[in-house]
This record gives structure tokens, C-alpha cells and sequence, in this order.
């Protein structure tokens, strides 16, 4: 029977109201959630009965699963990819302690670094200040109040989220023990010999005036200048035998490059080729009149790309003269394309072979300018000594400046501007093909959009720069380990569990091929680099005591004593003179910061005493360490954490890594305020509460790029609902429950024992969805078995039990002993997802109860599993589908209104199929009032389901009366002369209601 056919306004005006006899759901739950006041109330809740503090006794000596925070910058509120990342966080850490770890959630903050301080110096231009004016130590400050504020604003929205953790005590970059920490980690590097200072290009920002790591380019879209450049050959050594007619005909020829960046040309120190690659001397033999090749010159090309180069350079026709090998390639050398126009290009411009030039677009020859790209300086540092030998100088120029101007190493172009600071295109380019065009040695130009490196803060265009910076080098051994920090580091990912398993081959291609680590940058807020370099010798000092006095002096006043006046004789004296050392001021790339953070949370007892003394799983010990944050932290944090400890421990910081996408709006488009598509976590909040959001993120697959909007959150609103509704219709029903009277399991109908064996099922695969935590698979499995095992068929089929059965039925006590197992389970079950909602369940059903976050998962019993019943309800199950079917179709052709008015003929052609139908009440089952079941395959218009052969329904009307108290249509109706108008099932509950005082007729 349905909920609905019970309304007393639809009895008849002479009939007792017998829906006061009925045990109908009786609930203070709401229908309707609330959750966007409901929720801020069980947060205050929570934070009255300390339930942190209750979580962390309840985990005492269990085995730890820390999952370490990748700490976001404190500089603004969170938006929807903040939400998607910490609630993620979230279901893991609860789902761990509901598994029987301690899981101590510690929140932290990144609080250095160029997006604090970029905001720090918005502000001075909006007040017309400039940075440089004011004390280092009073701008450092600011930025430290500014990344505060930050922290406390974001630390509310992270809680309003449903989102666990010691919020009262969350690690900070910035904290004088964090600082002097990582300072610490730095020495360590400059103590085993990885720590360096060198000058290789690197990518520089001229807005920001600082270097950038990799994790914090972005490549965008951008159009350059393309040139064709002819570097005229010089000279020729040939090997053994002269060249003859093709070495003088290569003396008369020039070798032609492509580049995207002209304002490079002054710093050209090389063209490099590959012996891979076949190439020729090609002449032109007719071009318009004034084009800039012209006929009876001569290029050498790679063969594959000599006709597109040609066309780029509007040549009308142009012959292949001969061969060129690779051997006479190596031997050429070329004057610089500016040589004899401009003082100061007068060198040698030699050729040199490269592994890193394709024949895929260009010349095939590259262009090499080792101020101003890793390849070109790789290839360029490489041949130092075959340079030397031959007598070409191999000094790399500094041919731009900090703030993109080229400099006196580039004459004849000394300030002219690469880039300016609002990321501008300056004039550099146009200078330099203007003295090209002068010197006969442009080809060809044009403009080309492509992927171009852009900074993340600014969006501006970078620049390849080569300065001198701090490094850690990659390849060198590391002092105390095995191997340099680029093999510990694979070998330690290859030790590391990665969700999704792609995770592995991602970092491992990242690490493979980066260069060395690039660790300073030249700013003022952070962590500085502390290490003094003897200016005779360029030596590193290391000593313990020094380093001492660095680390004690930022414990107790922070990284500001570092930049206070006489800091460096502070630190120094009296074991060295302070006049003889150079006190480095740059300070440290803030993926070092936040690369250093498992060292000082992990590993500091005072402050963070549920994450001291770790036993981790990959020394042999019982606990487990997890970094969790979205997929580009493959060269973020995750990156960075892997070298620093690998450089600094032999071992990577975590045991498991899992990685999520990015967030997206319906159509698959990257959120901006520009295209009006943002999701702001805080107004979903403020319209539907924060389980919507959690039951998104939960129900998605993560692993992959996600997608929200208004139809996406109507639909999980709707899902919501329905799984809310089924969690108030138990609670209902469980108000009439008395475990007292609960018959022994094995009285217990096969019904009750079928959904405990379905929890038991459940239970192995939700444990396991947990520990893999895939728990997309723990909402769909929940989901399906709420709405289809439960409401659809189990619930629907026990309400006239539930609640028309006399107040002594064993059956009706059993359902209720069931529904208890089943409402304590789901909870639970969905306790780590639906924070807010399950709490408000479970303390509806336990008002005394603590909170259902300091339950465990629930402990099913062995013996609930029963396969062999399971197998045999599967049949029926099949069986019912077919008749269900007939009835929905005779309910659709007004045959029957509802299923009670039906007794279907059910018609079954397989002789056991039907002697196992028969072992139960099948009318119960399908919910009608009738039904008989008849051996054959049933008459030709008969109802069947093509999935379930053997089996046709035929629908027809029960007869009798109808039960005014069930409604049920039986022939027994009025057998019982004291209540004429119900059954004698019904009668019978209703003279127990009666002599219980209960009810009065």
C-alpha cells in the first residue's frame, strides 16, 4: 500500500478515521533540509563539544593516515576549485578515521611568495607609493598582515564547507618556526653540495622583475614576429680531402635561419644542425625584382623544408646544387648576420650538432643565442672545449636587463626594449630586423599565433634571461644517499601509489627531463636564501654554528632578522670576518616554502604534536602519508616536495598520491567573470547548503576535469532529496520501533534477511570504494540501493506491514529490526559525504548521542551474507518485473487505479521457477490484493518482458470489498461482525490497539 491511499479525508463520512490505528511514519525531520541555516547550527554544535578534540582521543594509538595539506595562497576568497579540492581532502580524512585510522586533518596556508606580495604592491600603485621607497622590513610586514587577514577569512569558508581539521592550529609558511625551518631545509641543500649559484637563462618576468619556476608559467596564445635569417659562411675545415667545387661553392653561401624571437639576434652565438637530418645547397634562379633573396645566391636548408622556404621568401624558382654532409656542416664556421654593419658582431658563429633540431618546421637550423634558451645553452655549454680548441670566445653575454631593455652587450640596440612593464611589446624587434634589412641578411618575415609562456599572476609574456641565480642541481650526487636527487627522486616515485595511476608516468617524464632547479627569485616577502659567499674564493659557508645562529635568530623573530641592519656580522661573528662574505638577499621560491612543509608539520612535536613521530609505511612502519591536490601539481607541489625531501631525506614525503581536474562549467568551458560562467562555492552555500556541493563532488569523477552549474546543481538537489526523503521515511518508521519485542533472526521473514544480505554486500564494496577512494562508486552504489532496493521495492512492499500489522506482529518488529540495520548502516555509509545531513539524521534517531562523526563504519555481521537466498530472490525479483510491467499498464489504461485493486494471473513455464514463486506470499510481494500462479506459458496477449522468458501476466480485478483501514481488496471483509468494514487481520489490530488503551472505535 502507498502513503497517499491513506488520507483520512478520503474515508467515507460514516467510517471510523482509522488512520489514528495505522503506524505511520512519525518524524521531527523536516521534508524540506534547510541546510543553509541547519548547517552553520551543527557547526557551532560541533565546535561547542569539541569534536576535533573528541576525534583525536577516540584515534589515540591507531594507526595514522595524515593527509598533508598542499597549503593555497592566503590572497583571496575561495572559489569553487578551493571547494572541489578541500572537500575532497575531506572524504578522505573521514573516511580514514570511520575506518579505524587516526586521521588528523592540519589545514595550511602558503603566505610567501609573488601573488601576496604582487597585492601588497597593487595597493602602493593605487596610492601612487613605490615599493622601493619603503624599508624592506615595513614592506614584509604588510605583506605578513595582508596573507593574516587572508587566512582568517578563508579559514571561515573552509569550515562552512562541512571540512574537519584542526583549524585552531593550522600550519603557516610564515610563523618564525616555519620560517626558520625552512631556512633550515635550505642549508641542508647548500651542506651536501646540490646548492649553487649560476647563470643560465632562465624565465623571467619583466612585470614582476623576478624569476619564475615552471609551476608558475602558463602558456597562452600569442603572436610573434617570424624571420628568415641568412648567417653567411665564413670558413670551412674539411676533414681528410678538400671539398673542391662544393667547399667553394659553400664559401659563397649562407646558412639560413627561423627564429620567433628577433630581439634574440644580438646574443646569437651559434646556429646548430642534426646530423639526422639530410641537407643541400640550393641557389635561386629567379625571384621578383627587389625581393629580398634574389637570383644567383645561395642557402643551405634542410631538404624536407627547402620549398616551404622558399615560399615564405617569395622566390619563383630555385635549383638543388648539390649535397651538403653532415661532416662539412660540422666544419663550417659564420659570420654574425650583423657583423658587417654594427661594431661588436665581428666573432665566429660556429655550427654546431644538436639533438634538439627537427625538421618538423624552419630551416632546419636553429638559431642559438645561449643567453636565451636552456636548449641553447645546453648545446652551447656542451661544446665548450671543442669552442676553446678552436678558438672561438665562449663568454654568454647578458643581453637584457630585468626590466627587458637590451644591453651594452647588444650594440647597436642598447636600450631598445624587449618587453615593458605593463607586458607590452617594446621596440626591440623592430630595431633589430631594421638593422637586418640594412645588412641584406633578412630573407623573410611574417607573424605566427602559438603557445607562448605567460606568467600566472601578471598574464603577461615572459622572456629566456640568462642571470645569475641559485640553483640545486639535479645530477650531482647527493652527500649521505645514493645517487643525485634526480635518481633518488624516480626511483622514490616509482615507490609511491598515484590515483590515478597515470599521476606516475606524468611526474616521471617531468622529472626526467627538467633542469636544474631554479630556487631564487628577486623579491622581498619571503623565506631569504641564507647562505654567506666568500667574495674572494665564491665559496658557500657552511657552519653549524652560523646556521645555528640564522635558525634560532628566525624561531624567535622570523625571517625579518635577516634583512635587519648588521644581520650579516650578527650571524657571522666572531667565528668570521663580515667584510670578507656576501649576504645573499634574494629569497627563496615559494615552491621551496610550501615544498619544505612536511618537514615542519610532520615533524614538529610542540605544535603539531598528532603529527609527530610518524611511522611511515615506506620504513617498514604502519603509518601512511597522502598528498592530495589537482593534476598540475605534477610540477607544483608535488614536485617540489619530491626533491626537497628527496634531497634532504633520501625519500619522498608521502606514500600515495592522488591527483583531481579542474573545474569547468556546463559546456566544458574554463570559468571567467568575462564569459559570466563563475560558480561561486558561496552562493551555492547560501541557496541549497554545503551537501549539495559535497554530494557533486562526491558523485563526480574526479580524476578528470568536472562540471557545475545550474542544471548540474538542480539534479544533484534532486538526488538529494530523494535520498533525504527515504532517511526520513526510516526515522519515521523507527519512532514504533521497541528492539525488545524483536523476534530471533532466524524467525524472521526471507524479505528481512534479503536487505541484511544486501548490506552485506554493500559492506564489501563500500569499504573497498573507501579505501580506493573512489567514491563516485560509494554515491552510486548507495544510490542504487536506496532507490531501487529500498523505496522501489522493499519499503513499498513492507508498508502495509509497517503499518497496518497488529501491535504484537513479530513480522512487523522484524521490518522495523531491519530498517534500524539498514538507517544505521546508509548513515554511516554516507556519513564522510553528507556531513550535515547525517549528522541531523543520526541525532534525530539518537538524541543522546555525541555526533555520528566519532562513529565507525558499521560492523556487519558474517552471518547476514546468504548467497543461496540471494540467488533465489534474484528469480523472483525477475518474476515480479513482469508483473509489475502488466500492472503499470493497466494502471495506464484505467483497467485499475492502484496495484490492490489487481489479481493478476501469473503464468510461468519453468516447473521450478514456479515451485520457488510459490514459497512465499507473491501478492505481498507485487502488492496486490490478489494473485494466482498457473504452470504453461501463458495466453498469446498475455504481458512478457523480453529479458525474462518463460514468464507472462495476465491483469485482472481482485474481487471482494475494499478494506477501509488497508485497502485492500479481499473476500474477507466484515468476517469479523464487530468491525464489518476491514479484515480480520485489521480487526485483530485493531481490538489490540483497543485493549492497549491506544484506540478508541
Amino acid at each position: 500500500m502507498n502513503d497517499s491511499t491513506l488520507n483520512p479525508s478520503a474515508q467515507t463520512a460514516s467510517a471510523p478515521d482509522y488512520s489514528k490505528t495505522l503506524f505511520l511514519p512519525q518524524t521531527e525531520f523536516p521534508m524540506r533540509a534547510g541546510l543553509p541555516k541547519k548547517e552553520p547550527e551543527l557547526l557551532a554544535r560541533w565546535e561547542a563539544i569539541g569534536l576535533q578534540k573528541l576525534l583525536r582521543e577516540a584515534g589515540r594509538d591507531r594507526p595514522k593516515f595524515v593527509l598533508h595539506d598542499g597549503p593555497p595562497y592566503a590572497n583571496g576568497n575561495i572559489h569553487i576549485g578551493h571547494a572541489l579540492n578541500k572537500i575532497l581532502k575531506d572524504l578522505v580524512t573521514r573516511s580514514q578515521q570511520m575506518s579505524g585510522r587516526e586521521s588528523n586533518y592540519v589545514p595550511g596556508w602558503d603566505c610567501h611568495g609573488l601573488p601576496i606580495e604582487w597585492k601588497i604592491e597593487e595597493q602602493y600603485r593605487a596610492k601612487g607609493k613605490n615599493k622601493d621607497d619603503v624599508p624592506i622590513i615595513e614592506f614584509r610586514q604588510e605583506c605578513r598582515a595582508f596573507a593574516l587577514s587572508w587566512v582568517d577569512i578563508q579559514r571561515e569558508e573552509f569550515k562552512r564547507l562541512g571540512v574537519g581539521g584542526d583549524w585552531e592550529h593550522p600550519y603557516l609558511t610564515m610563523t618564525f618556526p616555519a620560517e626558520a625551518r625552512i631556512a633550515e631545509e635550505l642549508m641542508k641543500f647548500a651542506a651536501n653540495g646540490l646548492l649553487y649559484r649560476g647563470s643560465k637563462p632562465v624565465m623571467w618576468s619583466v612585470v614582476e622583475k623576478t624569476a619564475l619556476a615552471e609551476a608558475e608559467v602558463e602558456y597562452e596564445d600569442h603572436t610573434s614576429d617570424t624571420i628568415f635569417v641568412a648567417f653567411p659562411v665564413a670558413s670551412l675545415r674539411c676533414e681528410g680531402a678538400s671539398g673542391g667545387a662544393l667547399e667553394a661553392a659553400l664559401l659563397q653561401a649562407s646558412i639560413v635561419i627561423w627564429t620567433t624571437t628577433p630581439w634574440t639576434i644580438p646574443a646569437n652565438r651559434a646556429v646548430s644542425y642534426s646530423h639526422k637530418i639530410p641537407y643541400a645547397l640550393y641557389r635561386v634562379t629567379a625571384a621578383p625584382e627587389g625581393n629580398w633573396m634574389q637570383p644567383g645566391q645561395s642557402f643551405v636548408l634542410a631538404e624536407p623544408l627547402a620549398e616551404s622556404v622558399f615560399k615564405s621568401a617569395k622566390v619563383e624558382a630555385f635549383e638543388r646544387v648539390a649535397e651538403v654532409p653532415a661532416a662539412m656542416l660540422a666544419g663550417i664556421t659564420c659570420a654574425h648576420p650583423l657583423a658587417a654593419t654594427i661594431e661588436g658582431y665581428a666573432f665566429a658563429v660556429p655550427l654546431l650538432d644538436g639533438d634538439h633540431v627537427t625538421a618538423e618546421t624552419g630551416t632546419g637550423f636553429v638559431h642559438t643565442a645561449p643567453s636565451h634558451g636552456r636548449e641553447d645553452f645546453d648545446i652551447w655549454m656542451a661544446s665548450q672545449r671543442m669552442l676553446r680548441e678552436r678558438g672561438i670566445e665562449t663568454h654568454i653575454p647578458y643581453t637584457v636587463d630585468a626590466e627587458g631593455f637590451l644591453t651594452k652587450e647588444a650594440p647597436g640596440f642598447t636600450g631598445t626594449r624587449v618587453i615593458d612593464d605593463k607586458g607590452n611589446k617594446g621596440d626591440a624587434n623592430d630595431a633589430v630586423m631594421k638593422a637586418l634589412v640594412a645588412a641584406g641578411a633578412l630573407l623573410a618575415r611574417g607573424r605566427m599565433k602559438h603557445q607562448y609562456p605567460h606568467s600566472w599572476r601578471s598574464k603577461k609574456p615572459l622572456i629566456f634571461r640568462n642571470t645569475p641565480q641559485w640553483f640545486i642541481a639535479l645530477d650531482k650526487p647527493v652527500a649521505g644517499f645514493n645517487g643525485s636527487l634526480r635518481e633518488i627522486a624516480l626511483s622514490e616515485i616509482g615507490k609511491t601509489r598515484w590515483y590515478p595511476a597515470a599521476g606516475e608516468n606524468r611526474i616521471t617524464g617531468m622529472i626526467a627531463n627538467r633542469p636544474d632547479w631554479v630556487v631564487s627569485r628577486q623579491r622581498a616577502w619571503g623565506v631569504p636564501i641564507t647562505v654567506f659567499v666568500h667574495k674572494e674564493s665564491q665559496a658557500i659557508l657552511v657552519d653549524d654554528k652560523v646556521n645555528a645562529r640564522i635558525t634560532d635568530a628566525f624561531a624567535a623573530e622570523g625571517a625579518d632578522a635577516w634583512f635587519a641592519e648588521g644581520a650579516a656580522a650578527r650571524f657571522l661573528a666572531p667565528d668570521y670576518d663580515p667584510a670578507l662574505y656576501e649576504k645573499i638577499d634574494d629569497v627563496l621560491d615559494v615552491w621551496f616554502d610550501s615544498g619544505s612543509t612536511h618537514a615542519f608539520t610532520m615533524g614538529d612535536a610542540e605544535q603539531f604534536p598528532g603529527l609527530a613521530g610518524i611511522s611511515r609505511l615506506r620504513e617498514g612502519g604502519r603509518d601512511e602519508v597522502m598528498y592530495l591536490e589537482g593534476s598540475d601539481q605534477h610540477r607544483g607541489w608535488f614536485h617540489s616536495s619530491l626533491l626537497e625531501a628527496c634531497g634532504t631525506r633520501g625519500m619522498a614525503p608521502y606514500d600515495a598520491v592522488l591527483t583531481h581536474g579542474f573545474v569547468l562549467d556546463e559546456q566544458g568551458r574554463k570559468m571567467s567573470k568575462s564569459l559570466g560562467n563563475v560558480v561561486a562555492p558561496q552562493t551555492v552555500i547560501k541557496d541549497a547548503g554545503a551537501d549539495i556541493l559535497r554530494l557533486w563532488v562526491a558523485a563526480s569523477d574526479y580524476s578528470d576535469d568536472l562540471r557545475i552549474g545550474k542544471q548540474i546543481l538542480s539534479t544533484f538537489t534532486e538526488t538529494y532529496k530523494k535520498l533525504r526523503n527515504t532517511i526520513r521515511w526510516m526515522l519515521g518508521s523507527l519512532a514504533h520501533y521497541d528492539p525488545s519485542r524483536t523476534p530471533a533472526y532466524e524467525e524472521w521473514d526471507e524479505l528481512e534477511r534479503l536487505m541484511l544480505h544486501r548490506l552485506a554486500e554493500l559492506d564489501g564494496e563500500i569499504r573497498d570504494a573507501y579505501r580506493r577512494f573512489d567514491y563516485k562508486r560509494v554515491v552510486a552504489r548507495l544510490s542504487a540501493f536506496l532507490n531501487t532496493d529500498l523505496s522501489a521495492f522493499y519499503f513499498d512492499i513492507r508498508k502495509d506491514t509497517l503499518y497496518c500489522e497488529p501491535l504484537s506482529s513479530g513480522k512487523r518488529h522484524a521490518a522495523l529490526a531491519a530498517i534500524e540495520q539498514i538507517f544505521r548502516c546508509v548513515t554511516l555509509w554516507l556519513a564522510p559525504i553528507l556531513v550535515f545531513t547525517m549528522e541531523e539524521s543520526w541525532l534525530s534517531r539518537y538524541p543522546q548521542a555525541v555526533s555520528i562523526h566519532l562513529e565507525p563504519f558499521p560492523d556487519v555481521p558474517a552471518h547476514w551474507r546468504d548467497e543461496k537466498l540471494a540467488a533465489k530472490w534474484a528469480k523472483i525479483r525477475k518474476v515480479r518485473s513482469v508483473v509489475t510491467g502488466a500492472l503499470e499498464i493497466a494502471r495506464a489504461q484505467k483497467l485499475i487505479g492502484s496495484s490492490l485493486e489487481a489479481a493478476p494471473r501469473v503464468f510461468i513455464a519453468d516447473a521450478e521457477l514456479q515451485s520457488l514463486v510459490e514459497t512465499i506470499d507473491f501478492a505481498e510481494i507485487c502488492i496486490t490484493s490478489g494473485l494466482v500462479i498457473e504452470a504453461g506459458e501463458g495466453p498469446e496477449d498475455a504481458f512478457r518482458l523480453n529479458d525474462v522468458p518463460g514468464v507472462a501476466v495476465v491483469c485482472g480485478l481482485a474481487e471482494g470489498r475494499k478494506c477501509a483501514r488497508s485497502w485492500k481488496v479481499s473476500s474477507e471483509v466484515g468476517a469479523d461482525p464487530d468491525f464489518p468494514d476491514v479484515t480480520p487481520r485489521d480487526a485483530r489490530a485493531l481490538r489490540e490497539l483497543m485493549a492497549a488503551g491506544l484506540w478508541a472505535a
